[in-house]
């Protein structure tokens, strides 16, 4: 079959799957050089792709945001038209988008085998065990089927200079010095489960600066400022809140700057991977095999054996006993670990 000429992938909604999907973004140039390739990515996602020099035009759709309806579909669907792809890679498991690449008449259209969908499909895939596949290799099995090879499956987050220098001045302005060791701690998740306790953030930031003497930096979105400001007023040694202060860019810039990184199941975790900062990983529902880090590197994931079944997806479970179960102590014997290596 003759080598695709204009890839379109079909990205997912999750800024952390966003990112595990760029071993295989990197995979596709490194096959087609001289391939066009484009993605679709929800506008809360951009970020995570901007500056990726293995892509050649991000394209922004939520069927939620403006232009929505049928109007907004249909415009959308002829944009696609356009652009006249050959090939189109579904990482979405989604019924509606893969109508739309199929109304926009691409010719070869690659995905996971979901219910409902595969008559749109020309290329449908065995889904592989869900619960023992990484998602970077879940990603990558799909690049494979028209013919990328990957070299490595390190994750890809491009930031610039500016963004360093930007962190690195909030650093200098909150009496940060060179030498001083540095952590940051990302207590926010994007479901509850997968959090840790607040108090035991707030233990564990006092902790930080009582043994180790540690200069602590609390991060987050804006949406988790009120979940660190609660963190931070019962500590005794407040650390620099910039909860809702840095955009994604700046964050993974700032993770460059720490001797280590705290941090749950989430996007900033994986940002964290991707620069190559050092990372304690803190797991309960998920399983790291699935979506911890994929090269261990100095990485050191902390969780425990409660009996239940992982990886799980309960979000309305009320006992979290699993995140529960780590306790501040053992986030510190990683950090003194850590800090042999």
């Amino acid at each position: 079959m003759q080598n695709p000429k204009r890839i379109l992938i079909y990205n997912v909604n999750w800024l952390g799957d966003v990112l595990f999907s760029t071993a295989a973004i990197r995979a596709l140039r490194r096959s087609f050089p001289d391939a066009f390739i484009a993605s679709v990515i929800p506008p809360r996602c951009r970020e995570m792709l901007e500056d990726n020099p293995h892509i050649n035009e991000i394209l922004t759709f939520d069927e939620k945001s403006p232009p929505a309806g049928l109007f907004g579909l249909i415009k959308f669907i002829f944009l696609l038209r356009g652009r006249r792809f050959d090939t189109c890679i579904m990482l979405h498991r989604s019924l509606t988008r893969c109508l739309l690449v199929f109304l926009a008449g691409i010719p070869r259209r690659v995905g996971y085998n979901y219910k409902k969908r595969n008559f749109l499909l020309t290329d449908v895939v065995a889904l592989p065990d869900m619960n023992n596949t990484h998602r970077v290799d879940f990603y990558l099995n799909l690049a494979k089927v028209i013919g990328a090879r990957p070299e490595n499956k390190k994750l890809d987050f491009y930031f610039k200079e500016a963004d360093r220098v930007f962190a690195r001045g909030l650093l200098r302005e909150a009496g940060v010095k060179e030498g001083d060791f540095c952590v940051a701690v990302n207590p926010g998740g994007n479901w509850e489960p997968k959090r840790w306790p607040k108090d035991n953030f707030s233990s564990l930031c006092d902790r930080l600066v009582s043994d180790f003497a540690a200069r602590v930096i609390v991060v987050g979105a804006g949406k988790d400022s009120g979940l660190v400001k609660e963190i931070t007023a019962s500590m005794k040694n407040k650390p620099l809140d910039l909860a809702g202060k840095l955009t994604l860019k700046q964050l993974g810039a700032l993770f460059t700057l720490m001797d280590i990184v705290v941090s749950a199941d989430s996007a900033p975790l994986h940002i964290a991977n991707a620069v190559d900062a050092r990372a304690i990983c803190l797991f309960g529902p998920t399983s790291p095999e699935v979506t911890g880090p994929y090269l261990k590197g100095d990485n050191i994931i902390v969780q425990k054996d409660v009996g239940c079944k992982i990886p799980c997806y309960n979000l309305k479970c009320q006992e979290n006993r699993c995140m529960q179960a780590i306790r501040v102590d053992d986030v510190l014997a990683a950090v003194r670990e850590m800090r042999t290596k």
